[in-house]
């Protein structure tokens, strides 16, 4: 834990800067494990895959940043909205040092108030602490505060026991041996010095499964760029991990995931219809989180969507995903207020 700020830092200042400065890197590296993947590397993984031209705010305490939000510009030039870049899952959030306080959310809700008419924030997970910082200084500043849910997260808790079951290690054990018919099976981990090209691995896992031709398929097209983009930073990396299977050689199933500390992301996972009847997906998720458990994971965050073989897993349903939309008291009342009606009904997560 950070310790307090002293007297001399409490005075708070605000700049807003042109591209993304190291000092990104600097609150990162003070932010709970949670977060710390925020650094510099995952917003430029951002504007390299997605685009935009990024400026940052940076709120300091003194000489030390406490509070960095990224931004891009999104919409309509002439409505001069921004937004957090980064990738849709596990959220999209600026990043804060564990000790900043409400003076230095309010700093930061004053000085986008005077350079930008609104601020995309999310989707982030219901009780994440810098959104929702943000979003109380935004109210408190005057700002119109519109928001949407796009999901609900799902979470396992890896401390409750006994987990797996040993019912479920038996049908496991079963259907390896089946699945053991079609060739050798080989269990592996990816980790910190296999990635980037780690990642043409997971990519020909998905372009045998249904995510082949789909435009959201996670390692392919421009989020591959993104994913690549963001192993180049090796702090980053460092919290990359995936489990893999092969069936004689060929890939049949991944899960790759982000280690937060005592909560682990899991990111994407897919397998080869080919060897479907037994379900190969399901077994390396097993061995994956057994794994992750015994790394020190406690929490399994899943995200929004999908929630059939969550709840297999043992799932539950966790804090809402929600997208937030910040609208400055710059725009005009009139124009805010059809902006925030359009926003509730797109419903979109890109």
């Amino acid at each position: 834990m950070n310790a307090p700020f002293s007297h001399a830092e409490a005075v708070t200042a605000a700049h807003l800067v042109d591209g993304l400065p190291d000092a990104i890197d600097a609150v990162a590296a003070r932010a709970p494990d949670s977060h710390a993947f925020l650094r510099r590397g995952w917003y430029e993984a951002a504007v390299e895959a997605y685009g935009g031209r990024p400026r940052t705010l940076v709120v300091g305490a003194g000489s030390r940043p406490v509070l960095a939000v990224p931004l891009v510009p999104v919409g309509p030039s002439l409505l001069g909205i921004a937004a957090v870049p980064g990738s849709y899952w596990p959220f999209r959030s600026p990043v804060a040092d564990r000790a900043a306080g409400p003076a230095a959310y309010a700093a930061a809700a004053t000085a986008l108030a005077g350079r930008m008419r609104g601020l995309r924030l999310g989707p982030v997970p219901d009780g994440d602490l810098v959104a929702e910082s943000l979003v109380a200084a935004a109210r408190a500043g005057g700002w119109t505060v519109v928001d949407r849910v796009v999901g609900e997260t799902w979470l396992l808790d890896l401390t409750e026991q006994p987990w797996p079951r040993a019912t479920t290690l038996r049908k496991n054990r079963f259907h390896e041996k089946h699945l053991a018919a079609h060739g050798a099976l080989d269990w592996g981990w990816l980790d910190a010095g296999d990635w980037p090209t780690g990642f043409d691995l997971l990519a020909a896992v998905e372009r045998s499964s249904w995510h082949g031709g789909q435009a959201d398929a996670k390692f392919s097209g421009r989020h591959g760029v993104f994913w690549r983009a963001a192993a180049r930073d090796p702090m980053i990396s460092a919290r990359f991990r995936a489990a893999f299977l092969r069936v004689d050689g060929r890939p049949a199933a991944f899960s790759f995931d982000i280690e937060g500390g005592e909560r682990l992301y899991a990111v994407a996972n897919s397998y080869d219809p080919a060897f479907a009847k037994h379900s190969p997906g399901k077994l390396l998720q097993y061995r994956n989180l057994v794994a992750a458990r015994d790394r020190g994971a406690r929490v399994v965050d899943w995200g929004a969507g999908d929630s059939g073989y969550k709840r297999t897993l043992g799932a539950v349903a966790g804090p809402a995903l929600r997208d937030w939309l910040l609208l400055s008291p710059r725009l005009p009342r009139p124009v805010a207020a059809l902006v925030a009606r359009r926003w509730r009904g797109s419903g979109g997560t890109g």
